[in-house]
This record gives structure tokens, sequence and C-alpha cells, in this order.
């Protein structure tokens, strides 16, 4: 992707003028560039290669590498592209001052890759009047382009467009096709699944804040941006948990905290997912037409209750990971008109009950676009309504963040649904604190670029949720992480019918082997 020989010899030159001008110039701050009110050559095409400031931009390092900053070929949408690269350490930023703009909220976007590794790396708005506004941009391993985006706030007619680099030895970053726009963005729904947590407290499990002061799971987690609490619901589990009842109990603390509710019905008395959808021991050898009967009860019966307690639901999951149906086999994906039927029943019971509730419907494998484009054609052709398509994505089993973008795009737009990231998450350490192993504890399951530590585990979830941000049109509605509470606590394992089973979880949980809040909580308060 970069040719150093052909670099060295463009910037010999390029560097000596650089250090020479640096001398004569101030570094307390990056001079303005000359005033424009729109972006100007937001593709990088005026200049060809080799450009150290591109027309219309400026250029400033406080640590003389105004040479990090160039264009070259292989842009995203036209010929070329800015890097920033250098063969040592450097600091470096390329900007574009704007004035003459109305005041109001602004969207950035931009193209962008990145080599990872850097001590930071980010497009901001600044000087705008408002507080400065920053995305990252997320590793790309795989070399594929991923659009993101920033907004701020306008209130003194200008702005700064700015492309940061604090980084090491041969780190690299591309950005191209940039665009500013009216508008905002930001993520309505930032969760967390909570269904494991009653049992983990009742079994004796303790959770403390950053500074190791015990405190509330709920209120910690609330308090660090959180704003939904997911549940499962389980008809009749072996352990009690994962019932009405106890999702009841749950769902008033997360209430209490001032949190939205997704109640998340899996038509089960143990875990739904593409591998298993096991109809509940009650409804064993029940017809089609009672089915569908039993899951308008069950369904009506939870949400009823809970609106009765003043705990309503806000969004509604009807079934968990339904890639090839629900309650097998009649309501399996090879017979769609009795799926959709299945469906309908408990869609229209949410809606007798709560008629303001989102309705989501929600697949595993969120990088995989043809499994979704087939699925939701099908529940489009069989007239299933619903408000949004919900997906699960762990990079580790389903793809690289470009194939999420590309599916959420796709289908967000191809259906004019919004789209929610219902499941995610990441290890911050690989080794086991119970005895059971975990789901991932080797260097080569990770995603390339994100490594098993509380900072790999921030910028996993910080780039997920930036992923579904820049969704175009304001489709993306947010993410959710799964499980943050589910630590390691002998009895709450992952068979409910065995208390003797393990958890394999505990190191991709938002608390420590302390029991400490992870750093990466903290990024639910991002926008």
């Amino acid at each position: 992707m970069h040719c150093v020989r052909r670099r060295l010899r463009l910037r010999a030159a390029a560097l000596t003028a650089a250090l020479s001008a640096l001398l004569l110039a101030p570094l307390p701050a990056a001079p303005r560039a000359q005033a424009a009110s729109t972006l100007v050559n937001a593709g990088f095409e005026s200049d060809g290669t080799g450009t150290a400031t591109p027309a219309g931009w400026s250029t400033y390092s406080a640590t003389g590498h105004h040479a990090a900053s160039f264009t070259e070929a292989g842009g995203r949408g036209g010929g070329h592209r800015l890097s920033h690269w250098s063969s040592s350490a450097y600091r470096v930023e390329t900007y574009q001052y704007l004035s003459g703009l109305a005041n109001g909220t602004y969207t950035l976007s931009a193209w962008v890759r990145s080599s990872g590794g850097q001590n930071a790396a980010h497009l901001a708005l600044r000087n705008c009047g408002s507080a400065e506004q920053r995305t990252d941009l997320p590793v790309t391993p795989n070399g594929a382009w991923i659009r993101i985006v920033t907004s701020v706030r306008v209130t003194t007619g200008a702005c700064t467009v700015s492309v940061n680099s604090d980084a090491r030895a041969g780190n690299w970053l591309n950005v191209d096709d940039l665009t500013l726009t009216p508008g905002s963005t930001g993520l309505a729904v930032k969760g967390v699944d909570l269904s494991s947590l009653r049992k983990s407290e009742d079994l004796g499990g303790i959770y403390r804040g950053g500074t190791g002061t015990a405190g509330d799971p709920v209120a910690l987690l609330r308090n660090a941006g959180a704003t939904y609490g997911r549940l499962k619901v389980w008809v009749n589990p072996a352990d009690g948990y994962n019932d009405k009842a106890r999702v009841l109990a749950t769902a008033q603390r997360v209430k209490a905290q001032g949190m939205k509710l997704l109640v998340d019905f899996h038509y089960s008395d143990i875990w739904a997912d593409p591998g298993a959808q096991t109809k509940p021991a009650a409804w064993q050898g029940h017809a089609y037409d009672r089915l569908r009967t039993d899951v308008y009860d069950h369904t009506y019966d939870v949400l009823n209750a809970l609106k009765a307690q003043g705990t309503p639901a806000d969004m509604v999951q009807i079934g968990n990971e339904i890639n090839t149906g629900m309650l097998w086999p009649e309501g399996s994906t090879t017979d769609w008109p009795r799926l959709a039927g299945l469906l309908k029943s408990g869609i229209a019971a949410a809606k007798a009950v709560s008629p303001s509730a989102q309705i989501a419907l929600h697949l595993a494998h969120g990088g995989d676009n043809a499994l979704y484009r087939n699925w939701f054609d099908n529940a489009a052709a069989q007239g299933v309504p619903y408000d949004v398509i919900a997906l699960s994505f762990y990079g580790y089993w389903h793809g690289p963040l470009s194939a999420l973008q590309a599916n959420l795009d796709d289908v967000s737009a191809r259906y004019g649904k919004k789209v929610l990231v219902v499941e995610t998450a990441y290890p911050f350490r690989l080794d086991s604190e119970d005895a059971h192993e975990n789901i991932i504890d080797r260097t080569s399951e990770l995603v390339p670029g994100y490594p098993a530590s509380p900072a790999g585990q921030s910028a996993w979830l910080r780039d997920v949720m930036n992923v579904v941000e820049a969704v175009p049109n304001g489709r993306g509605l947010g993410v959710v992480y799964w499980e943050p509470a589910w630590t390691a606590v002998a009895g709450n394992g992952w068979d409910p019918a065995d208390p003797a089973s393990g958890n394999g979880w505990e190191n991709q949980a938002l608390f420590d082997y302390d029991s400490r809040l992870l750093p990466a909580a903290s990024w639910f308060a991002h926008r």
C-alpha cells in the first residue's frame, strides 16, 4: 500500500523546506488556512501525487513533520487520497478553515483507512464556537475504506475541519471524499444486556466503579452513559431466571435509572440462536395454530405485566437470532408462510399492549449481506410489519467492520428501516477467571488491530458505535453491549440446568476480574 523508497525521495527536499519554515513560525497553535465557505479539494484531486500541503488545505506539525502529510495515488472515489505517514514518530494535522457558514449543526463525513497503532488518529471539527467534536479512525486491516462522521454546532459562522495523527514510526492513515453538510448525528440506543445480572447478584456477584467502590451495576452503567437495558425472556427456564417474574424485577431497576427497556423474547426455555430454536417444554406437541396462540399469549402476558407495574417496554424483539426461524420445526425458514404467521402473532401482541413500542427482528452474522437480503426480502413478501433490523456482530466471528457497514447501509436503504447492533462484545484479556474455558481465549481468534486489553475492548466498542452512527439518513439507531455484567460467579454458568457449568464470557464483560468497571463503558457517553 505504501512505497517507502518513493516517499523518502519525495520528502527529502520537502522536509528541508518545512524545517526552515518551522524555525520562522511559532509552534503553540496551527495557523488558519485561507478561509472558504465550503470544503475545497475534498477529494484531494487538485494536486496529484506527492503534495505535502494539498490545495485548499494547510499542514501543521509541532514535531516538524510537515512532510508526513501528503497526497498520493489510490483514492476511494478518484485518483488520489490524503495520507499521513513517516518513517519516524510524528504528529501532524491537515486542516481547512471555513468561514461564512450559517450557524447551525453540521456533519463531517469522510472515508478513511488506518494501520492502527497510533497514539491518536481522528477527524475533528474545532473552532466552531462549541466544544470540539472528534471521531477516531478505525483499524482497517483488510484495506477496505470505512465511512465515519462527526457533527458539531456552529455558533460563530466559522469552523475548522481537521485530520490529525499522533503516530509511531510507520503508522499510516488515508482520508478521502470529505463532505460537510447541515445536520447532526448521534445514537439513540447505547444499551447493555443485563439478563444475567439478577442471578449473578443472588449468587454473590459484586460490582464496583472504576475507583473500586462497590455500587449498583445498573447505576454504574447508566452513569457511564448507557440509555437502554435489554432483558431476555425464557418461558420456563430450569433455574427460574430470565422468566417473567425475574424480568419484571430487573425491569424496575432499569427504569428506575431513567433508562429505556428492550425486551428480547426467545420463545424457548433456553438459548435460542441460529443453531437452536427449541420450543418450550410446555408447547411441545402443539399444532401450528396453537403455537400462534402460545406466542401471542406469552408475549401479551409479559408485556402487559411490565406495563401494569409502570415499566413498559420501549422496544420488543420478536425472536432471538432467528436466521433459521423460530420454534422449530414449524417456524423454520424452510416454510416462510408459517414463520411469518408466528412473527405476526408476537408483533400483534406487542402492539396490542404498547402501540408505540418499536418492533425489532433480530438476526446474527451482521456482516452477511446476502443472508439479510434473503431473510428480509422474504419477510417483506409475507407482509411482516416491523420497525428495526437488529443485528448481532462479533468481529471475531462475523467479519470486518467494513462488512458490517456495507450491510447496515444496504438494508437500511433497501427496507427503509432503522438498524441496531443489538449484540456485540470484545475481550479485555484472554485468560479465564474460573475453571471454564473462555469462548475467545487465543490471540489467533482476535480481530486484527484490536488486542485483548482494556484499550482493545474500548476501541472495538467505539468503532462499532462509529460505524452505526455513520449509517446514512439517520437510520443508525445504536449499539447494545451483550452481557457486560456476566462476571465469573460460581453457579452462574452457561447451562441453566447445571449449577456446575462455567462462564466462558467473563473476559468480555465490562467489569474486570476485580469487579471494576472497565474504560470501554465510558464510550456510552460519547454523543
